[in-house]
């Protein structure tokens, strides 16, 4: 996660930045702090992992950069229907606020607004301090501002099929660490039941026809060891 204050204190992003030893620089005119901070999604692992013995897992960018990939491939169904572009920004932006937050699970007790709070303030200082003095940066802030809050409501098409994205992200990295290490990850399964969409569904089903072949496969290797 990211730099915690302490339990009495309210967390803001300027009590994180405090906590850096090299904060981005503020209202300058280069992206430049910018793509430092951006540097903070490649370092910090995505949290839920680790709970199970895997601590050098996927980066929070590494998440992001096959969602991305995923959204270039939306089913033909759905494909006509979306603006894949946007798709990709979306996914691209959807958990750039974790450069500070952190990477928060459910068992972090930190309720979903206030989750919600933390990341839309990282979100205003990234718009407004470190992009808002770039020349035609104070548009692009506004614009990832923008693509963060539409995949946060989850009103339009674009952000339904992000989510869905996101969880079956997750569904592959679950069968990828299962395979790679042996451990149960069942805990995660559930999220496959969260899917919308009909063609995403169809992933979802399977990537878990595959983590079902495989445990058999191994019940069956121990069973004739």
């Amino acid at each position: 996660m990211g730099s915690e204050t302490p339990s009495n204190a309210l967390w803001t992003t300027q009590s994180v930045l405090a906590t850096l030893p090299h904060p981005p620089e503020e209202n300058s005119a280069s992206p430049v702090p910018f793509f430092h901070l951006l540097e903070r999604l490649k370092t910090t692992k995505r949290e839920g992992w680790r709970r199970f013995g895997i601590n050098a897992g996927e980066s929070i960018s590494d998440h992001m950069y096959r969602m991305s990939i995923m959204t270039m491939l939306a089913p033909p169904s759905l494909a006509g229907r979306l603006n894949l572009a946007h798709c990709m920004k979306m996914a691209l932006v959807h958990d750039m606020a974790e450069s500070l937050v952190g990477d928060i699970t459910p068992v972090d007790k930190v309720d979903k607004k206030e989750k919600a709070r933390r990341e839309a303030d990282v979100m205003d200082y990234i718009a407004g301090k470190l992009l808002g003095g770039v020349p035609g940066g104070a548009m692009t802030g506004q614009d990832i501002l923008g693509v963060f809050h539409e995949y946060e409501a989850n009103e339009t098409l674009e952000a339904q099929f992000v989510h869905d994205v996101d969880k079956m992200e997750l569904l592959l990295q679950m069968v990828e660490y299962e395979r790679a290490s042996g451990v149960d990850l069942t805990e995660f399964c559930h999220v496959a039941g969260r899917i919308q969409l009909p063609e995403v569904k169809e992933w979802a089903a399977t990537v878990m026809q595959e983590r079902e072949a495989f445990w058999k496969k191994k019940a069956a290797a121990n069973g004739s060891a």
